[in-house]
C-alpha cells in the first residue's frame, strides 16, 4: 500500500496485491475499499498487480484544504490525470490497465478517455458512466435534487423515508434499499454519500470519444453485469456496447453487489 500526493487534491491511498505482473489501477464502487477486488483471487489476481485506490471520503484518501462548497461544485475532470502522472513517479512510466466497479468506473473511463495510448485493458463490472442514472443525476445536477440531497443528508429521518417510498413504488429492488440504508443510517454515513457522489459529478466520462479510442488503439474491452442489476443494467450500456469492435460482454446471475466469490468463479470457469 502506498500514497500518491496530487497537487490540487489530497493523498490518494492505494493497497497493492494481486500475483499478477501487469500493472491494473482499480477503483472500487460505494461504501468499500480499494482492497474490493481481493476476492478476484483466482481470476483477476493471478494476471494482475492490483493498485486498488480509495476513494475520497472512503478508506485512508484524504482530501487536503478542500471547503463543502469546493466539494459540492465537484472535482474537475481533468484532475483524474493526476492520479496517473503521480503513480508514474513512483513506479515508473509503463502501460498499465484499469478498472472499476459501479461509480468507480466512471474513473475508470476518463482515464482511457486521457490515456488511451498506454492502456491495454479496461475492465468494466456494473459500470456508472455509460449512460444517464437518472436517480444521481436528479440528486447532483438538477437544482430541486440538489437541495433536497443537501436536506436529507442533515435530517435524521427525511432519507430512510425516501428509500421506503422508493421501494414501495418499486423505484428500486429489495437489494438496492438494504445496499442505500446501510450507508445512511448514521449522520457521517449521510454526509459521506453527499460528499462523494457531489465531490464527482463532473467526472462524466465521453463514451463516444472513448469507443473510438478503444476500437483505434485496439484495447480489451471486458464488460461484466449482472442480470438482475437495476442500477447500472446492460441494456442501459448497450448504446455503447454497439460502438465497439470487439467487447467481450458478460451477463452473470447476479445482482448489483457483483464484486463476490461467486463472480471470480465465474471469470475462472471461462478460462477452462
Amino acid at each position: 500500500m502506498g500514497f500518491l500526493d496530487i497537487p490540487g487534491l489530497g493523498k490518494a491511498h492505494y493497497h497493492e496485491y494481486g500475483s499478477g505482473k501487469k500493472p491494473l489501477l482499480a477503483f472500487h464502487g460505494y461504501g468499500m475499499t480499494g482492497r474490493q477486488f481481493h476476492v478476484l483471487e483466482r481470476s483477476i489476481l493471478q494476471e494482475f498487480h492490483v493498485y486498488g485506490f480509495d476513494h475520497f471520503f472512503h478508506g485512508e484518501s484524504q482530501l487536503t484544504g478542500w471547503t463543502e462548497k469546493q466539494i459540492v461544485e465537484g472535482m474537475p475532470k481533468a484532475m483524474v490525470a493526476a492520479y496517473v502522472e503521480e503513480w508514474f513517479k513512483v513506479h515508473g512510466r509503463q502501460r498499465f490497465s484499469v478498472m472499476g466497479y459501479s461509480i468507480g468506473a466512471n474513473i475508470a473511463l476518463i482515464l482511457v478517455e486521457l490515456f488511451a495510448d498506454m492502456i491495454d485493458e479496461v475492465i468494466l463490472m456494473a459500470p456508472d458512466g455509460l449512460s444517464v442514472y437518472k436517480g444521481f443525476n436528479f440528486l447532483t445536477h438538477k437544482p430541486v435534487g440538489r437541495y433536497f440531497f443537501r436536506r436529507a443528508t442533515k435530517s435524521k429521518w427525511l432519507a430512510p423515508a425516501l428509500l421506503k417510498n422508493l421501494k414501495k413504488v418499486r423505484f428500486i429492488d429489495d437489494s438496492l434499499f438494504q445496499i442505500a440504508y446501510n450507508e445512511i443510517d448514521t449522520e457521517q454515513k449521510r454526509q459521506d454519500v453527499y460528499y462523494t457522489l457531489n465531490l464527482i459529478r463532473l467526472l462524466k466520462p465521453d463514451t463516444t470519444k472513448i469507443a473510438e479510442l478503444i476500437n483505434r488503439h485496439k484495447i480489451k474491452c471486458r464488460l461484466i453485469f449482472g442480470k438482475a442489476d437495476s442500477l447500472f443494467s446492460r441494456s442501459a450500456a448497450q448504446p455503447f456496447i454497439s460502438l465497439l469492435h470487439a467487447p467481450e460482454v458478460h451477463e452473470v446471475a447476479l445482482g448489483h453487489w457483483l464484486v463476490i466469490k461467486e463472480l471470480d468463479e465465474y471469470l475462472v470457469n471461462l478460462q477452462q
